[in-house]
């Protein structure tokens, strides 16, 4: 059917169910914006609208390309995209800004009105990186100087978010660190070891440090006593994100109408209640559907793979994506704080819709270049 060899290969080896969950996720996130932009007024420029668009577009032909390039060079190739990840976060300490709606300087004014957000990008080199010496020592992963080494070099990109005091970053980088960690066989010892430091470092964390800022706190205190009058400030985004899914009651208002309840900035980490409102109970049971199958796709392609380091790597995209969809939904229902996670693939943001679609792009190729024999 196919006369170009190029094209055949193309076909029969991309991975169109993972790759058309993503695309379908874009489509509604680009339609989602732009319909706040003609019906709420909450965005005040078209670019919003066109950056994501563009950056989605730009996304997919992205993950293609990956696709197309043996992740086992990009992994022997680490020295070179984690040096150029750190070097940018060291830049957000010179020129790095905070847009409106956050506090952490974590982002570098590009022209034309754009940004860039280097932890998203070191995100990525990070699970490369990490899947190549988890493969190296998969068979002394429990040796005392192996764990040192692994953790040493985990903690390096870990240590530049950690200077960035991005408690929601943090989060994702650490969820993907345990991921990949325990898929390489941890011995449970270890993880109980790592488990009870953590138990006993909260307070710590908590009461005597500044790691977890008064602002955090006030988000989780919130949580735990709504009814006092000093939080209602801090719960004005969530009570109205709850509002807003309620509302969409079974098959939801839809999304072009100024019926919309005013949820402030609902582009960014509240798009999931505007999604919600838009499409009602059923249609936002569909949209979770296509990213579990998103996601759960990946580990597929992860047990398929015929080596370590591609199962790794996938370990490490899957969980970036589920943490981050877990978290985010969780704010926006209210069961968890607001930690600044965006939702993937759906928030306004160029530099996230981009990493995420080179984190597909790896999967993807683990999904082209090495895949157990059925037979």
């Amino acid at each position: 059917m196919y006369k170009n060899p190029w094209f055949r290969e193309f076909i029969e080896q991309t991975d169109f169910v993972l790759l058309g969950m993503c695309a379908t996720c874009s489509a509604i996130s680009v339609y989602s914006i732009y319909s706040i932009y003609m019906t709420m007024n909450a965005i005040d420029k078209v670019n919003v609208v066109i950056v994501q668009m563009i950056a989605s577009i730009l996304g997919i032909l992205i993950a293609v390309l990956l696709s197309m390039i043996d992740y086992r060079e990009l992994c022997e190739w680490y020295k070179v995209h984690m040096a150029l990840c750190i070097a940018l976060m060291i830049l957000t300490a010179f020129i790095g800004f905070a847009p409106p709606g956050t506090t952490n300087k974590a982002w570098i004014a590009l022209p034309g009105g754009l940004t860039l957000q280097p932890s998203e990008l070191l995100k990525i080199s990070m699970i490369i990186t990490l899947a190549h010496f988890l493969e190296k020592y998969k068979d002394h992963i429990n040796e005392v100087n192996v764990i040192l080494k692994l953790g040493l070099i985990a903690a390096v990109p870990f240590g530049f978010v950690v200077l960035q005091k991005d408690g929601g970053t943090m989060l994702v980088y650490m969820f993907i660190i345990a991921s990949m960690f325990f898929s390489a066989g941890i011995s449970w010892r270890l993880i109980a070891v790592v488990v009870g430091v953590a138990v006993i470092g909260a307070p710590i964390a908590w009461f005597f440090t500044d790691l977890i800022g008064d602002y955090q706190k006030n988000r989780i205190l919130a949580l735990l006593f709504p009814d006092n009058p000093a939080y209602k400030s801090i719960l004005v985004q969530q009570n109205s994100g709850k509002v807003s899914i309620g509302s969409g009651q079974l098959f939801g208002k839809g999304f072009m109408t100024d019926a919309h309840n005013n949820v402030p900035l609902p582009q960014n980490d509240f798009m999931f209640s505007f999604v919600a409102e838009s499409v009602g109970f059923i249609g936002i049971l569909v949209v979770i559907l296509v990213i579990l199958i998103m996601c759960f796709r990946i580990l597929f392609i992860a047990n398929r793979s015929a080596d370590m380091q591609g199962s790794f790597i996938c370990v490490g995209v899957f969980a970036m994506l589920i943490f981050q969809n877990i978290i985010n939904i969780g704010m926006n229902l209210s069961v968890l704080p607001v930690i600044g996670i965006t939702w993937p693939l759906f928030s306004a943001g160029g530099t996230s819709v981009i990493a995420t679609y080179c984190a597909i792009g790896m999967a993807l190729s683990v999904a082209r270049h090495n895949k157990k024999k059925l037979f």
